[in-house]
């Protein structure tokens, strides 16, 4: 069948089933005990915790891949009840260890051309399609500040730092992370002012960290607010919230070997995330950030590595290799534009430059508000099947990019709209995915441009014709 015009049924997403789903979601008690080690406190201490900070991208090689085992390991002996997601409070002994000042606006760069990501990812095609409307996106960071871009469609959902509503931002990095995902263009006015993929979408800010801000540490020192503790809490008030996609546009990285030690709440968390049929999609990590190294050997990030209940991004550059900062692992699923772009500043305007997992995650997690407007009726295992089916096949030597880059256009057009095939038909999986204007070198002339294609029709074409859809199934969990 042709997929259902966006917002036309609702499915699934009814507000009766939805509460209850919630409710269920958070209720259940994990059923693995999947963890990470401690970055700064004591093996022995009784509640372990890791810094989840949001690293700007650094120039270092990319790994040239990880040995060994790092597949969670098997479910434990016992299980974890996932936190309640109360609403928080100021954190115990926080102080700002710096004054609250973002990054400011900066002038706008070259208007935007062919080899722009907006091109690139085909949003003016994508937005004939779907544009988020309907859809929560929570986005746990550094908070989001106010902007004209985002207008009455921003609310605060919490801040585990100071107590408030999740719409301060002393760091810049959750704003700019917003505006990827949702920034809409003021009506009557035209720039080049950034679009973001779900430009009709809600979002809920849930400030749950920002190096601005420390707490005491368990070796008696300080340590930048925010931890997989409070990440943990955070994911579970997003889903009590009403959230449909979590993005979470930070990691940490520690030894494999002692994994299991502190990461038993998030896992839980994450765990009912899935069972309330919500998304949640989260960046791969920096190297040379959040304690993720340039060898990664024996390393593993957090949240990607609970890979059965988390999307995991990693960064391309312009010409879809994998960016140099972006870590590897074999938890990543597929990669997004992470080099070199522009998004929302604290206090109106734009600011460019940006880079690292963090901005590559965004476009998916908008992705994933998109697929779900679009066919409500999936199931948030079924949404993420079918944003890593129909991702395009990129070179990846150090297995950075998961299953490929996503492809937005192939995600709200390939027919039927469960994607649910076999291994063996991976070979005709190209067939109906669009390929992406801009991920080439650009040509000294641009191309006159063409008739723009209906994309839903010529989807139903290709179906009419025979094409089967080749489908990639959610990875099997490993160990």
């Amino acid at each position: 069948m042709p997929a259902p015009v966006p917002g036309s049924a609702p499915g699934r997403r009814s507000g009766a089933s939805r509460s209850g789903n919630r409710r269920l979601g958070v209720g259940l008690a994990a059923a693995a005990l999947v963890g990470l080690a401690p970055a700064i406190a004591v093996p022995d201490a009784p509640r372990v915790t890791a810094v989840v900070a949001p690293a700007a991208a650094v120039t270092q090689p990319v790994p040239p891949g990880i040995t060994g085992d790092l597949a969670p390991p098997p479910p434990p002996r016992v299980s974890v009840a996932p936190p309640r997601g109360q609403q928080p409070g100021p954190a115990p002994g926080i102080r700002a260890a710096a004054r609250c000042a973002p990054p400011r606006a900066d002038a706008p760069g070259v208007p935007s051309g062919p080899g722009s990501v907006s091109a690139r990812l085909r949003l003016a095609d994508v937005h004939q399609l779907a544009t988020g409307r309907g859809q929560v996106i929570a986005v746990i960071d550094t908070g989001i500040a106010p902007h004209p871009l985002l207008g009455s469609r921003l609310r605060g959902g919490g801040d585990y730092l100071t107590g408030g509503d999740g719409l301060d931002d002393c760091d810049g990095h959750g704003t700019a992370v917003a505006g990827l995902l949702a920034a809409g263009p003021v009506r009557g006015e035209r720039s080049t002012t950034p679009v973001g993929i779900a430009p009709q979408a809600q979002l809920l800010a849930i400030r749950q960290s920002s190096p601005s801000f420390d707490v005491p540490a368990p070796d008696g020192g300080r340590r930048a607010a925010g931890d997989t503790a409070t990440l943990a809490e955070a994911v579970a008030l997003a889903v009590r919230s009403g959230a449909d996609v979590v993005n979470i546009s930070e990691a940490v990285c520690l030894p494999a070997a002692r994994a299991a030690a502190a990461g038993a709440a998030l896992q839980a968390a994450l765990r009912a995330a899935t069972a309330a049929d919500v998304v949640v999609v989260a960046a791969a990590g920096n190297v040379g950030s959040g304690g993720c190294t340039a060898n990664g050997r024996g390393q593993v990030a957090l949240p990607g590595w609970y890979d059965a209940d988390v999307l995991t991004v990693g960064a391309v550059g312009p010409d879809d290799t994998p960016a140099p900062f972006t870590m590897p692992g074999p938890w990543v699923d597929v990669a997004a534009p992470g080099t070199g772009l522009r998004s929302l500043a604290v206090g109106g305007g734009t600011t460019g430059g940006l880079d690292g997992t963090s901005f590559a995650a965004p476009w998916v997690a908008g992705l994933a508000a998109l697929v779900r407007e679009r066919f409500p009726e999936l199931t948030s295992t079924e949404v993420v099947d079918r944003i890593v089916a129909t991702a395009r096949r990129a070179p990846d030597g150090a297995g950075a990019l998961g299953r490929g880059v996503v492809d937005p256009v192939a995600a709200l057009t390939t027919l039927p709209a469960r994607l649910t095939a076999g291994p063996e038909q991976l070979a005709n999986a190209a067939a109906l995915v669009a390929e992406l204007p801009g991920t080439r070198p650009a040509p000294a002339e641009p191309p006159a441009p063409d008739r723009p294609l209906d994309l839903l029709a010529a989807a139903v074409l290709l179906a009419a014709a025979g094409v089967s859809v080749a489908v990639l199934r959610r990875r099997p969990r490993r160990g």
